[in-house]
Parts: structure tokens; sequence; C-alpha cells
């Protein structure tokens, strides 16, 4: 990614700068909905957003999302272990559907990220009540 995009950015704007890369990611994907999340620290509402990804949850469609700035980190609950993934700028991340997960965009987020959907409503989580998100570090900051 090398368009002048930054975390706080509209999702209007952030589209725009990569229209080619969606598009293509759309084609390929056969995606219906796409939007951005794009936090930074001036966020007035960021610790609600944190916390709103913080448990672990599950979709029935593969999570996809492109990371145009900043950082986050993923963690995939998979059978009986836990992997931890820091997406940066540039990173296409898949998580399959059905798979136990959350997501840290940190306390001061810096972060925007594209995202596609096969469902119409975007993102929608199944949580697991599983508490296993606590036991693992957060992203510090």
């Amino acid at each position: 990614p090398d368009a002048p995009v930054k975390a706080g950015d509209t999702q209007e704007a952030i589209i725009a700068a990569y229209r080619q890369d969606v598009d293509r990611i759309v084609a390929e994907g056969g995606f219906i909905t796409v939007d951005v999340i794009s936090v930074n620290s001036a966020n007035p509402n960021k610790a609600a957003l944190r916390e709103k990804f913080l448990s672990e949850h599950i979709h029935t469609e593969d999570e996809v999302r492109f990371f145009v700035s900043g950082c986050g980190l993923f963690y995939l609950h998979v059978a009986d272990r836990v992997y931890s993934i820091l997406c940066e700028k540039g990173d296409l991340l898949s998580v399959p559907a059905h798979t136990p997960h959350w997501f840290d965009l940190g306390a001061e987020p810096d972060l925007a990220a594209i995202r596609f959907f096969n469902h119409p409503d975007g993102w929608i989580a199944q949580y697991t009540g599983n508490a296993i998100a606590e036991q693992f570090p957060k992203i510090a900051g």
C-alpha cells in the first residue's frame, strides 16, 4: 500500500485511495460489502471499539482485512493453541469462517484497515463465551 492514508481518515477517503485494490479483491473473493475501520488515539470511542473486538468470537464467513495504516493484533484459537498475528500496513489477512479469534487495536489505536464481507450486513460476531482472551497480553499503550 502506497496511498497517503492514515488512521482516522474517513472510509470514503481510504476506499477511494485504494479503489483498484478494493475492486480486485472484491472480484476475486466475491465480496458484497466493503467498509473501513479507521481509528486513532483521538477517537472518543476508542475504548468501546477496543472492547468490542477483545472477546473471543467467530463469524459465519471469512474475516478478510487489508491493513493500510498502523497495526493491530489478531489472536486465532485453533484446536488447543492460540496464535498471535501482528498485522501491519500492507498485510492482507483472512481468518477462516468459524475460527474462534479476537482482535486488539490497542489502548491508543493507530490503524486503518479495509474490511471485506460476503454478508450484506458486514461485521457480525457470535461471541463464544470463552474467557481465554483474558489470559493473553494486549497491545501496550
